[in-house]
This record gives C-alpha cells, structure tokens and sequence, in this order.
C-alpha cells in the first residue's frame, strides 16, 4: 500500500469514528429521557424491573464504586489498559513481521555479495597471468 491510500484510510476511519461521536447528538436520539444514554445494564435492569417488579437479582457486584464518577473513570481506565494490550501486541507483531523481512533481505542479499567478490577475485586472478605473458 501506498502511503497515500494509507492516508485516505485513515482519513476515512477517522471521519467515521466522528460521526459516531456527533451523529448520535445530532438526531436527537436522548432527547426526552430522564437519563438518555446510560449504559445497557441500567437500560436491562429498567426493563426487568417494568417487566417482572417482584424479580429478585441473584448476583451482586463484587465491588460497588461509591460514586457515577469514580465508575465512569475506572471504565475509561479499563478501555486503556486494553488500548495499551491491544497497540503492544500489534507493535510486537509488525516488529517481528519487519525484522523477518530484513533478515530476508539481507539473507538475500549474502549470497549476491559473496558471489561479487569471488568473480571480481576470479577475473582479476585470470587477468594477471595474461600480463605477465
């Protein structure tokens, strides 16, 4: 790929991810709800308790944060400790994919290289014998 269409990509993919972002706030989508984009587990838990008011959860967290806040940056943190995870392994993975692609050039290359001298060495060996004739 060229650099070029790498940049259109990129491009591409990055106006994407902004109309995801906008997109929603744009259209409205919250409008008229009390809490307009909670997660999916307050949406569930509204929708089993409308459903079935008598239901009984039969797990409980193991660790309730006292506050929105401290959940939402404990989620943020969690999203980049796996971005790290995830940006490593990539970086490890074109690493060893360009350090194959070196070795092989250079392996291919060894054998040109020693194959130049000995024909430099072999024609020049040839050549003086014929000036001392």
């Amino acid at each position: 790929m060229n650099p070029s269409r790498n940049a259109k990509i990129n491009g591409l993919l990055l106006l994407l991810v902004a109309a995801l972002a906008v997109l929603p706030l744009a259209l409205g989508l919250g409008e008229g709800k009390e809490e307009p984009f909670t997660g999916a587990d307050a949406q569930a838990e509204a929708a089993i308790s409308e459903l079935n008011p008598d239901y009984e959860p039969w797990f409980s967290p193991l660790y309730e944060p006292p506050s929105g806040e401290i959940e939402s940056a404990l989620f943020a943190l969690q999203a980049a400790l796996g971005a790290g995870v995830l940006a490593y392994y990539f970086g490890v993975r074109r690493g060893r994919r360009q350090g194959a692609a070196t070795a092989a050039a250079a392996a291919g290359a060894a054998p040109a290289e020693a194959a130049a001298p000995a024909s430099a060495s072999a024609s020049a060996s040839a050549a003086a014998p014929a000036a001392e004739s």
